[in-house]
């Protein structure tokens, strides 16, 4: 029976399920040095030199930069993020109800049925909207593939190359103004990193097709809101699906509660069900135990 430290703003002892493993959160923590993983999300601080049996630290989320920093945590220590097919199928199936949206002229109607109008437009075929797809990780290809299977021309950039299924692929920051030079709608799934932080930006939203849209289901912090709203305003951004932000809570009165360009989510297009999170620990625990590496291991110099 190992001893696992949950460190999260919540008390999840109830919702998450470590079958006979020994659980304590960071009120009760006991001796650290018999914490062998630790579950958690959030910036917590952690004194590595008191936790001498820590083996791994799991995150409660799909990515990792909550953690802050990962150059202090220790070479014997595993980084695990959150890998769940739910969490997959949920992001696809947020961002397919966003492609739809934009495609269909969603918003479009919307302004008719306010206006009391009775108006028809004529939407382009599938394949004639070409849909950018940023980030080729667990996430970003599964719902490029999604909308490319529905018959959508769909293009994926990444920082390094990956499968693309018959998809065009651009690799690298060279390659991105040709990327968004060809992107009507633009899909984050990015991870934040030092090279992602801040990306989607006045410069890189002028390489965008005249009229684009924008989907941030990623990082909020990749996105330099002011520019969005500017880039709104201009007409040279239609519309933003927006489901992460740079301050979370969105703070009452922020411009994207009202704007009617933009369609907010409260950072629920995909939510890490508490089952699947003790599963995916429990796997790895044994997994770890055996000598096996863990599922989701973060590569620490990438960020994820």
């Amino acid at each position: 029976m190992s001893t696992i430290l949950l460190m999260s703003t919540m008390d999840l002892r109830d919702d998450l399920s470590f079958g006979s493993h020994e659980v304590r959160t960071w009120l009760d923590a006991g001796d650290p040095a018999e914490v062998e993983y630790i579950v958690v999300w959030g910036a917590f601080a952690l004194d590595y030199d008191t936790l001498p049996k820590l083996k791994a630290i799991f995150s409660l989320g799909a990515g990792v930069d909550h953690l802050g920093d990962l150059s202090g945590v220790p070479d014997g220590v595993a980084v695990v993020r959150f890998v769940d097919p739910l969490l997959t199928e949920e992001m696809t199936s947020y961002v397919i109800l966003n492609v739809l949206r934009f495609h269909r002229e969603d918003p479009w109607y919307r302004d008719r049925q306010a206006a009391g109008e009775w108006e028809q437009i004529i939407p382009p075929a599938a394949g004639d909207v070409r849909i950018g797809v940023a980030g080729a990780g667990e996430l970003g290809s599964a719902a490029a593939k999604a909308l490319f299977d529905l018959g959508y021309d769909v293009a994926v950039w990444s920082r390094s190359r990956r499968s693309s299924e018959g998809m065009q692929s651009f690799i690298g920051r060279g390659a991105l103004p040709d990327f968004l030079g060809r992107t009507k709608i633009l899909v984050n799934l990015l991870p934040l990193t030092d090279e992602t932080r801040g990306i989607w930006c006045a410069e890189t939203f002028t390489m965008l097709e005249d009229g684009a849209y924008v989907i941030n289901a990623g990082r909020g912090a990749s996105l330099v809101e002011a520019d969005l709203l500017a880039c709104l305003e201009s007409g040279r951004v239609a519309g933003a699906a927006l489901d992460v932000f740079e301050q979370e809570p969105l703070p009452e009165g922020h411009a994207f509660w009202t704007h009617p360009r933009v369609f907010v989510t409260p950072h629920a297009a995909s939510l890490s069900n508490p089952v699947s999170i003790g599963d995916h620990v429990m796997r790895n625990i044994v997994r770890i135990e055996r000598g096996a590496g863990p599922i989701g291991l973060v590569d620490r110099e990438r960020g994820y």
